[in-house]
């Protein structure tokens, strides 16, 4: 069934803007929450630098398995940078608008970072197969070629994806009303308000949830099937362990990514209420960027030692 289908085209007017309903109820609270999230907008921020800058600065880290994470770092921060700033401005608003033009914009550069995510956590998990169950041919593998193609097709099939649902969306038409259940803009909220019939949105909406979701969800899991085999097959128990580390950091960022998008994609539309809905939205778009720099910080050995060695470089300069 279309979504937001009326039949009767006849009032039909363009819509210049759309209100976002995120956080509305707490009119007392925004002070509050812009505090708040600009802090963990700050975390996300130098977080996300940081471990970008160790991989650059520390040539222990210019390796494949270190090149991925600091192009997931990057991602990182262009996903906060795409909703978080507009959600602050319109803390200080009592009218928290956004405008068509920034609200199309806004699901373009979103979908991009969502998708191209989802593609180079499954590249991740590939690097983690090819580390553990081919180690002798790690290097001879993962070589530079690869890595950049692994990199150039993530971003490549992010943007592609979110070109096709941002093309679509902007034919629809709103002539009802215009408030979005959300803190920013999204597909699913605006396909609810078309006055058009959203079927082929709909499809390929469905469709790119299937390639773009689920397929890397099933490569990562049958990847870590073989990682999980190949690690039992290692007689010594420090020597599993030391396998099963270097996998833990990236096993824990994509049961964080996908179990927030899988939960916030995939629930009823109806039977939550708005600060259910934007509680979900919360951890899915803004919580899960800030964690993935602390998790690799604290679970991974390579960035803790360069985490150290930097820091002793400013004390000596000091």
């Amino acid at each position: 069934m279309a979504v937001g289908f009326n039949g009767n085209l006849q009032n039909q007017t363009h819509i210049q803007e759309f209100i976002l309903l995120g956080f509305s109820n707490h009119p007392e609270l925004q002070t509050f929450f812009f505090l708040v999230f600009s802090i963990i907008y700050m975390l996300t921020l130098i977080g996300n630098l940081v471990i970008l800058l160790l991989i650059m600065a520390d040539s222990h880290l210019h390796t494949p398995m270190y090149f991925l994470l600091g192009n997931l770092s990057f991602i990182d921060l262009c996903y906060m940078t795409s909703t978080v700033p507009q959600m602050l401005a319109n803390f200080l608003r009592d009218r928290k608008a956004i405008s068509y033009a920034g609200c199309m914009v806004q699901i373009f550069s979103l979908i991009s970072c969502v998708g191209s995510e989802c593609f180079l956590l499954a590249a991740m998990a590939y690097d983690r197969f090819v580390a553990i169950c081919h180690p002798l041919l790690y290097m001879v593998i993962m070589n530079r070629k690869v890595c950049l193609q692994m990199v150039a097709g993530s971003w490549l099939g992010g943007l592609l994806n979110s070109l096709v649902h941002t093309l679509l969306t902007s034919t629809l038409s709103f002539c009802g009303p215009k408030e979005i259940r959300h803190f920013m803009c999204d597909v699913p909220p605006l396909l609810e308000l078309s006055c058009t019939d959203p079927a082929l949105n709909n499809i390929v909406l469905h469709a790119a949830s299937v390639f773009i979701g689920i397929s890397p969800c099933v490569f990562i899991i049958v990847s870590y099937v073989f990682i999980a085999l190949a690690i039992l097959r290692i007689r010594s128990a420090e020597g599993r362990h030391r396998a099963f580390s270097t996998c833990t950091s990236h096993l824990t960022v994509v049961i964080t990514f996908f179990g927030t998008a899988l939960f916030n994609y995939n629930r009823p539309n109806a039977g939550y209420s708005l600060d259910v809905d934007t509680l979900v939205s919360t951890l899915y778009c803004i919580v899960t960027p800030m964690l993935n720099p602390i998790i690799y910080s604290l679970r991974n050995q390579d960035v803790k030692a360069a985490l150290q060695k930097l820091a002793s470089r400013k004390q000596d300069v000091f």
